[in-house]
């Protein structure tokens, strides 16, 4: 029992100067630990939560400053993921123009370094909000290059022709379509179909489901066509003692072909236009069908396509 109180009485003697250098000696461990701690900075995303009826109508930061403060060997084992900054809009229902505080949590490694002092830069940001809505808006397209030489696109498509847009309404009321990537045509020839991204420059606007649609495109070969006008019609076939007049003397034709070429190279030669007399052996007016040359490569059309000939039986 002596030598406890003897223990206890060494213990207290002098006891404010033992609890002063305690003190001391704490603040100097603390001290000692901070000046070997090391600092990393890095940039992350800001996500907004809890947002219902408003969204935001105006830029503000999407990226904030974090800095880690803690041990060298375990600040490089944390991912910048694993830090998430966020700001919780659930107090937020109306619009306006609002100062908000950032928020951090950790996430993955950073759970388990200690010791580790978190700080994000701006401590809060000012953000304008107004009512959220959405709507349908039609996709249009962008081409760029030209099809191939005798070929024309003749339509296009979308499916889907429509995206639902979400976003503020001092935003979206101004928005009445959406144009897609633009789609090179350079050297086509043939029908195609495309999976094309709708742009979005909008960090405001969202585009609700994938974001993409399929164009489909029409491309046809182009005929060449042709018109020559005003070409002699012959009479042939007459039986002898016949004479025949024409009441129209001249008709044009019509040409078309796959051989630009040959369409635009032809020449009608002389009685390449007539009409056959031959099984006619009684003097009238009769309606005969003009009948035109060979052509090669071409098809060929006359207008009119008939003619009126008047003929005559003279004994001569």
């Amino acid at each position: 029992m002596v030598e406890a109180r003897k223990v206890i009485t060494k213990i207290v003697e002098n006891w404010p100067a033992k609890v002063l250098s305690l003190a001391l000696a704490i603040v100097l461990f603390v001290f000692h630990r901070m000046n070997t701690l090391e600092t990393r900075f890095f940039s992350t995303p800001i996500v907004l939560e809890n947002l219902s009826i408003v969204t935001p109508s105006s830029p503000y930061p999407r990226m904030i400053r974090v800095s880690l403060r803690g041990e060298a060997n375990n600040l490089h084992t944390i991912l910048e993921d694993d830090i998430e900054t966020y700001i919780d809009m659930k107090d937020f229902s109306t619009p306006g123009t609002y100062k908000v505080p950032v928020k951090w949590r950790k996430k993955g490694n950073s759970l388990m370094v200690e010791p580790l002092q978190i700080s994000v830069d701006p401590m809060e940001i000012t953000i304008s909000l107004d009512e959220k809505i959405s709507k349908f808006v039609s996709l249009a397209a962008s081409f760029i290059g030209q099809v191939d030489a005798g070929f024309n696109m003749t339509s296009y498509s979308f499916n889907p022709n429509q995206m639902i847009v979400e976003g503020p309404v001092s935003l979206l009321g101004s928005i009445s379509e959406l144009q897609i990537e633009p789609i090179d045509l350079t050297g086509r020839k043939n029908d195609f179909s495309i999976i094309a991204t709708v742009l979005h420059q909008d960090p405001l606007i969202v585009i609700r489901g994938e974001g993409t649609t399929e164009i489909s495109g029409t491309i046809s070969q182009i005929i060449p066509v042709r018109n020559i006008m005003n070409v002699a019609i012959s009479i042939t076939g007459l039986h002898e003692g016949f004479t025949g007049e024409l009441e129209v003397k001249t008709a044009n034709i019509h040409m078309e072909g796959d051989n630009r070429d040959a369409v635009e190279r032809f020449d009608p030669p002389d009685g390449f236009l007539k009409v056959d007399c031959s099984g006619i052996s009684e003097s009238g007016t009769y309606m005969l069908r003009i009948i035109t040359g060979a052509a090669d490569g071409v098809t060929l059309r006359t207008d009119p396509q008939e003619v009126k000939v008047q003929i005559e039986f003279t004994g001569e």
